[in-house]
């Protein structure tokens, strides 16, 4: 991680809700002591059973949100795009991180002093209701991954997340951010079966794969496939 700069947010080129805070508020800027840095793809922006000392904020660039597991086995959760907050499930309860997040491209944060948050949080309503609502679609999403994991079969797990990663881009057609080995740890397969099952919906006509370029074919017979599971 490289820290690029500290700036204050009056001067920041990408302010966020927590710019508005501050104004609503009539806190000082210095308060916040914001932190932005830059981090090349593959970098760890948070790691772990690290302590938690800042809320972060993601500016630019894309990062998956993760598990690790014992031997490497690791289990992606979901992956972000700004704007997103970074570490709200650590946000009050754990003073450490019980995931790990990883920059999937080049990517920028901004770091605010934890406690500066948290003070803004119970003063100010729009920031409650904001950061809940980010909170929410958190736990939202973690919800839909384990009835996914616990439910349904290894197909219905790859095709899921196929479809997830569609409405993650915004499109049918997308290239991959991540790796094979990375979207079976979307799925918590292997590397192989995560292989071997593109290569069937390949040869089924579902998907169409030139590298890392995806294209949904048959979106109606993949959200089929996902459903039963």
């Amino acid at each position: 991680m490289k820290v690029t700069t500290k700036v204050s947010c009056e001067i920041c080129k990408n302010r966020c809700d927590i710019f508005e805070a501050i104004t609503l508020t009539g806190r000082s800027f210095a308060g916040a002591k914001t932190i932005q840095a830059q981090l090349r793809k593959h970098e760890r922006i948070c790691r772990q059973g690290d302590f938690v000392t800042h809320a972060i904020y993601l500016m630019d660039g894309t990062a998956k949100l993760f598990i690790e597991g014992i031997n490497s086995h690791n289990i992606i959760l979901y992956l972000m795009k700004p704007p997103a907050y970074i570490g709200l499930l650590s946000f009050f309860q754990s003073i450490s991180y019980t995931y790990s997040v990883t920059a999937l491209e080049d990517a920028r944060i901004c770091m605010v002093d934890l406690d500066y948050l948290k003070a803004l949080y119970l003063e100010n309503n729009a920031v409650l209701l904001k950061l809940n609502k980010a909170f929410g679609k958190s736990v939202a999403l973690i919800m839909n991954k384990i009835i996914c994991l616990n439910q349904k079969n290894i197909r219905g797990r790859i095709a899921e997340s196929l479809l997830y990663l569609a409405d993650f881009y915004g499109s049918n057609e997308y290239r991959l951010s991540l790796t094979r080995k990375e979207l079976g740890e979307m799925s918590a397969i292997s590397e192989e079966n995560t292989v071997r099952l593109l290569t069937e919906m390949r040869k089924e006509g579902i998907i169409s794969l030139e590298g890392r370029q995806v294209t949904i074919n048959d979106k109606s017979i993949l959200r089929k496939i996902s459903d039963l599971g």
